[in-house]
């Protein structure tokens, strides 16, 4: 390809490294996605069973939970430490007067992209929901846990292709296919059925 294609909007295509291409596009790599999805979705369904099975969380005292927690979130960035102040502004104005609805998002959530990952079904996006509650965890000055599993669900946002080779989405995502393939599966189906 010359500089003169690539100029005028040619694919450029540099070739993958072969670790990377191993990691993120081989189905060998499949059990060591297994044993990291294994372990975020443990992690996950743990965390969210205890909130779908606590009344704080959900239930007749819901948002309750979630209020102790934005409440301590905002006295960190009272005092300056941990959180910033467009976070805080967000947790007082937008997630406090919402509890009860974020509540039940969390509880859920956390209980959803853990059976997501166990199960490997729709892994990328199950990670990618886990990786953004741990962000909005991180940003609320909570650490625990939550960069590790951040760092974890990052790498199998990227896998996932393979990530979710050893379950379900071995069958799931070539049977949905992918939204920048829809046009094209239209033609098929229409050649097919011409």
């Amino acid at each position: 390809m010359t500089i003169k294609e690539e100029l005028k909007g040619k694919n450029i295509v540099i070739p993958e490294n072969p670790v990377s291409n191993f990691f993120f596009n081989n189905t060998r790599s499949g059990l060591f996605w297994l044993i990291i999805r294994l372990y975020l979705g443990y992690a996950w369904v743990n965390a969210g069973w205890h909130k779908v099975t606590d009344d704080k969380w959900v239930g007749s005292n819901a948002g309750a939970g979630l209020t102790g927690f934005v409440k301590g979130a905002l006295g960190k960035a009272e005092s300056g430490k941990d959180v910033s102040g467009w976070y805080a502004t967000f947790l007082e104005n937008t997630v406090l007067p919402n509890a009860k609805v974020f509540s039940y998002m969390v509880a859920f959530g956390e209980l959803l992209v853990g059976l997501g990952l166990i199960l490997g079904l729709l892994t990328g996006i199950a990670a990618f929901f886990g990786a953004f509650m741990n962000a909005s965890f991180l940003f609320a000055g909570t650490l625990s846990t939550n960069p590790l599993l951040f760092i974890l669900a990052t790498w199998i946002v990227l896998g996932w292709k393979v990530a979710g080779w050893y379950g379900l989405d071995r069958w799931a995502l070539p049977f949905l296919g992918t939204p920048w393939n829809f046009r094209n599966r239209n033609k098929k189906d229409h050649l097919v059925s011409s």
